[in-house]
């Protein structure tokens, strides 16, 4: 048996996260990954000598990502557009990152102004709206000017990896008013997987492991407490043993690895119900001549399903061949929860590309993904989170199915990371006894 003290399952943006601060902190840390690469659904991977990203496609520059990235001792080589932003309004694309949200809704309607006190009174908890009302609802007690209402489809989109139709606009609110709108990223030029690495050198530095090609099968749960689980490694059993685990599968995976009978079944009811993932529809795409001019990202007014593109080459020239230039195009369909026509949806982002970047047609389209149902953008559509915490004392969940509130992405994955090592360093100091 070989015996550590952190055990985490997963090397997505949670787990990497998670055992980056573990190791650092002096615990014996293994990460177990089924798949062949560390990042989840925040990797990247080789076609035809593109890095593509099969997920999150940027990293927040400053805040608790960067944070993690500096305590821990971590290269963080993130390229920042300036600006990083532009938004294609009436055929103009438009930089709002100084103007925010006066300027952006000044260029789409007169009653921009009325918008703008609705997202002022948000600013004080009595100016949030009631739970049930979603975003879509909330924008039309403003205006009924489908422009508006197509911008703040695009954002909930762009952000949270859901329509505007389904977001609370109550998790909304709280995220550009609490938590600052537009804020600064960046692109990798290894693709994203170059941000785990650099954590991965951080696991390894301190004497901990990562094993890719490997699966927990099963946590072992004595006295009400996870000692360990066993591991399918290369084809061999492996059992280990571990002083606490933690989780960057998902609540509904870890139901499964520690036994529905290990838990009450209200806590079951509980993961059941909040099991709410998303869906995105992504097109990467490469050119040898340029197609858009923005910096970074270039976000869209009205279309049919297409919320954004992203512009790697002017950044990160060593993420494609040379003379080309690589694109990521993503689009939330229509329901974002639930059952939808993959084709249809699809060709509506197509589409979308098609009357928006000029010179598409003459593209080489690398990948079209669909994200979704168990590997979706989002496991849980924001504000119907669970807790990280779990009935088992030292069983926790980390990752984008138990985001504090109306957060998302990789930031939201570091920051669960960081709430739950510090839990951990509380009940489990690295070096004591087990």
């Amino acid at each position: 048996m070989k015996n550590v003290d952190a055990l985490v399952v997963g090397a997505g943006a949670g787990g990497m996260f998670t055992a980056a601060r573990l190791a650092h902190r002096g615990y014996r840390t293994l990460v177990v990954e089924r798949l062949d690469r560390i990042g989840g659904r925040a990797s990247t991977h080789d076609i035809d000598g593109f890095k593509v990203n099969n997920g999150a496609i940027v990293l927040e520059a400053g805040g608790v990502t960067e944070e993690t990235f500096a305590e821990v001792g971590a290269a963080y080589d993130i390229r920042m557009p300036q600006p990083p932003l532009l938004y294609r309004i009436g055929g103009k694309d438009i930089d709002v990152t100084k103007g925010g949200w006066g300027l952006l809704l000044g260029q789409l309607t007169r009653q921009g102004a009325k918008l703008m006190k609705g997202i002022g009174a948000a600013r004080e908890d009595d100016g949030l709206p009631e739970e049930e009302l979603t975003t879509a609802e909330w924008v039309a007690r403003y205006t009924k000017n489908e422009n508006v209402h197509a911008v703040f489809r695009n954002i909930c989109g762009s952000i949270f990896a859901v329509g505007s139709e389904e977001l609370p606009a109550r998790v909304f609110l709280t995220y550009f008013t609490r938590k600052s709108a537009f804020k600064k990223f960046g692109f990798h030029p290894e693709g994203t997987i170059g941000a785990w690495r650099a954590l991965a050198e951080v696991v390894t530095r301190h004497g901990g492991e990562i094993w890719l090609n490997s699966e927990v099968t099963s946590l072992t749960i004595e006295d009400g407490r996870v000692t360990g689980a066993t591991v399918v490694r290369d084809g061999e059993t492996t059992a280990v043993g571990c002083g606490f685990a933690v989780s960057d599968a998902g609540p509904s995976a870890t139901v499964a690895m520690a036994g529905e009978e290990n838990l009450p079944a209200d806590y079951r009811a509980e993961v059941k119900r909040r099991d709410r993932p998303s869906s995105m529809i992504t097109v990467n795409f490469a050119s040898q001549e340029q197609l858009i001019e923005a910096p970074g990202m270039l976000s869209f007014g009205r279309t049919r399903r297409l919320c954004y593109v992203a512009n790697f080459s002017g950044l990160c020239p060593e993420m494609s061949p040379e003379g080309w230039n690589l694109y990521s195009a993503s689009g939330v369909p229509k329901p974002a929860v639930g059952a939808f026509d993959e084709a249809a949806e699809t060709e509506l982002v197509m589409a979308d590309l098609r009357e928006q970047i000029a010179g598409f047609d003459r593209a080489r389209v690398l990948s079209t993904v669909v994200t979704r149902d168990g590997w979706p953008p989002q496991r849980a559509v924001a504000g119907f989170d669970l807790a990280p915490t779990t009935p088992i004392p030292n069983l926790w969940n980390v990752g984008d199915g138990v985001k504090e509130y109306a957060n998302g992405g990789t930031t939201a994955c570091a920051e669960t990371a960081k709430l739950v090592v510090e839990q951990i360093a509380e009940r489990h100091p690295a070096g004591a006894p087990r």
